[in-house]
């Protein structure tokens, strides 16, 4: 009997580690989906960086 019980906690152990993995590549793909989307609309450009900015020092 205490082996079918562990195994039911182990089973739903493995459904909350899938369920989480699900999500993690859900949002994944949410964020790499916005900044697609992002760069291709006109207006919002964020400057390069601070490489822009100054001259090389030497």
């Amino acid at each position: 009997m205490f082996e079918f019980e562990l195994q039911k906690v182990m089973h739903a152990e493995l459904l909350r580690r899938a369920d989480l993995q699900r999500l993690a590549g859900e949002a994944r793909r949410a964020r790499r989906a916005a900044r697609r989307s992002a760069r291709h609309e006109p207006g919002r450009t964020v400057s390069g960086g601070l490489r822009d900015r100054y001259t090389s020092a030497a």
